[in-house]
């Protein structure tokens, strides 16, 4: 190692040897210091490279790449060469050459300013522990040591672990630890390097490493779709079935026709409880609903009906009481229903039962009442977002993450149930009295004869916050809510739709199957960066909602704040 270390030193020296003070090998050992803090910038940049295609799959062979990389990159290359640049100043000024050339050797001997002879500065006093722990007598120069052998490092350490947090971008930043770890224990392994050449050292190392930020940033984070990749669960292996071995016939038997099978006796079926992989199929099964104790089926004058809350394409929402259960509830009946449009309410009713999130409205009953089929639901007490921007002004960063992170949890239970929202929209959000939002009203169950169309002739979605692909007449996905999530959050944040107002629903259409670039987000947000990646008119290149709720809840616990609080405190109507 002591060849490679003087073969650094030599071309540090013919890059940079100035000839005035503090001296020629002085600036070399400088030079060989910013060398050396080559290494992590190289092992950030490999980590932004292997990340480009893994993204943030953190287990197994990717795991192991990374901490390799930081073993190798930030602590083994770094201190076997700083230990060989100082092994190398203490044999030249024992009287040997340390595998430098004869004429480099001579130049260690000359003198400069305060620092005397190169040779004896650099190899010829304690090393970094004797002069922090055994300081001389001079209580100025202890400070200066001091400093540079302690603050010079930490700085360091605060510039290696920006570079992890670059090279770890769109992902959680823990195995940044793979890379900063390593740079402690180099810090600690070279306390036998001698102090001067350490100083020295240190004085190259640092602005090499501040400005290696840029090539790894240059790399970028991986795409949205890579990440997408890497957040799915690995699909379980189903073992193979032992091969089983052909059965015994005896050989007087070979001849005998086989006699026929006996007739398959059928047996009633067996109750089982539907398993999560079930839950989407068994959402879209017309059929009846479970009800819990104490419901009817038959509505008979049960509920009392208050007010009216909503009225649209899909159906009236009432303010309703029950009279059994003495509880405010909502019913949502669907106008004329037809046998389609029953299914849909069927179908409504089984995804909203199995979904179990505090921000999720929950469904109750399905009933039939004297005007058609009716959905019984949670009433939420408060007001939609839509009228809570409208009337209270634009949400700050701080409360728009907490909306977007709650809901980008609900929607992410709902999609773990094969449920999709299709309709996310501020007036879909209702925040109650104590500023916390809930999501309602899931797009299945629609009326015909609106401007969005799909090919059985249902309208999916609103077109201010319809996602082009859906516009287009795609399917519907979870990508699809996802960036109807984001239109909803740039609202909230900026008081607009995230492409502006239209003069007719029609005209609003077009734009989002034209699939228009967004021109009233609120650029000045901290969200804004993620806002148009989630924009992106191309499914596959947007974050997923995991992606989004990491990425903001780590923005949150960054400045301080929890992601469960308030995000708008609404006093309530009187009624």
């Amino acid at each position: 190692m002591e060849s490679i270390a003087s073969s650094l030193l030599s071309l540090a020296y013919q890059i940079f040897q100035p000839g005035f003070c503090p001296g020629d090998w002085v600036w070399a050992t400088s030079m060989a210091g910013a060398l050396i803090g080559l290494w992590p910038v190289f092992g950030a940049f490999a980590v932004a490279v292997v990340r480009k295609f893994t993204g943030n799959r953190y287990h197994g062979a990717s795991l192991i790449a990374i901490a390799a990389i930081g073993v190798i990159c930030v602590l083994v290359m770094p201190w076997l060469l700083a230990t060989g640049v100082s092994s190398i100043y203490r044999a030249v000024f024992a009287g040997g050459t340390g595998g430098l050339s004869p004429t480099e050797v001579a130049n260690l001997g000359q003198e400069y300013c305060f620092v005397g002879v190169q040779s004896e500065y650099l190899g010829g006093g304690q090393n970094i522990y004797e002069t922090l722990f055994y300081p001389s007598d001079s209580v100025l120069a202890y400070g200066y040591y001091l400093g540079a052998l302690v603050g010079l490092p930490i700085l360091t350490l605060l510039a290696v672990m920006l570079l992890g947090r670059v090279a770890l971008r769109r992902g959680p930043k823990w195995p940044g630890r793979l890379l900063w770890i390593p740079f402690v224990a180099f810090v600690l392994l070279s306390a036998g390097v001698e102090a001067n050449t350490a100083v020295h050292l240190w004085l190259g190392f640092l602005p090499a490493t501040i400005l290696g930020v840029i090539p790894v940033a240059l790399v970028g984070p991986p795409s949205w779709s890579v990440i997408q990749r890497s957040d799915r669960p690995p699909e379980p292996r189903r073992a193979p079935r032992p091969a089983q071995p052909p059965p015994y016939v005896p050989p007087a038997e070979e001849e005998k026709p086989a006699p026929p099978p006996p007739a398959a006796k059928e047996y009633p079926p067996t109750a089982v409880a539907p398993s999560q992989e079930a839950a989407g199929a068994l959402a879209a099964v017309p059929g009846p609903v479970p009800t819990p104790p104490g419901s009817a089926q038959a509505g008979g004058g049960r509920f009392k009906r208050i007010r009216r809350l909503g009225h649209g394409g899909f159906g009236t929402v009432w303010e309703a009481q029950d009279t059994q259960l003495g509880r405010t509830v909502a019913l949502k009946i669907a106008h004329a229903p037809d046998r389609d449009t029953e299914e849909r309410m069927q179908r409504e009713a089984r995804a909203l039962a199995m979904l179990n999130h505090p921000n999720c409205v929950r469904v109750y009953d399905l009933v039939e009442e004297p005007d058609g089929l009716a959905l019984v639901m949670e009433y939420l007490h408060g007001q939609s977002l839509a009228n809570a921007v409208d009337t209270g002004g634009p949400l700050d960063d701080v409360s728009a993450g907490r909306l977007w992170a709650t809901l980008a949890s609900a929607l992410s239970a709902a999609h773990a149930q094969g449920v999709l929202h299709r309709d996310m929209k501020p007036s879909n959000v209702i925040v109650d009295p104590e500023g916390l939002p809930h999501l309602i009203d899931f797009g299945i169950a629609r009326s015909k004869g609106d401007a969005k169309l799909t090919a059985t002739g249902m309208m999916i979605g609103t077109p201010d916050y319809t996602a082009p692909e859906t516009a287009a007449g795609q399917p519907a996905s979870p990508a699809s809510d996802a960036w109807q999530l984001a239109a909803t959050v740039s609202f909230a944040l900026s008081g607009y739709p995230p492409r502006g107002t239209r003069e007719t629903p029609m005209a609003a259409l077009m734009a989002a199957a034209r699939a228009e670039p967004p021109s009233r987000l609120p650029r000045q947000s901290v969200h804004a960066r993620l806002l148009m990646a989630s924009l992106d008119p191309q499914p596959r290149n947007r974050p997923t909602l995991a992606a989004v709720q990491r990425e903001v809840e780590g923005w949150l616990a960054r400045v301080g704040k929890s992601a469960d609080g308030p995000v708008a405190k609404v006093v309530p109507r009187l009624q």
